[in-house]
């Protein structure tokens, strides 16, 4: 479990707990938009309906590749 310090809409410092494969794709799905860390962790909190940031995060990236694999090719 990776614990990581973030900054929501660059006011809120906050941190989330994430096992190391999540991190990893967390950070690939960052680098795939042109976002920072922190612009990414931002959307997810904006857009979130579970009550937890480390869960809404874990279910952006299922949601993510989801999305990717149904796209056609």
């Amino acid at each position: 479990m990776i614990k990581i310090s973030v900054l929501i809409a660059n006011k809120h410092a906050t941190s989330i707990s994430l096992e190391e494969e999540f991190y990893t794709e967390l950070l690939a799905i960052a680098s795939a938009q042109n976002l920072s860390l922190n612009q990414l962790i931002t959307l997810i909190d904006s857009n979130r309906t579970q009550p937890n940031l480390s869960s809404a995060v874990r279910i952006y990236i299922l949601n993510y590749y989801k999305q990717k694999s149904a796209a056609p090719k």
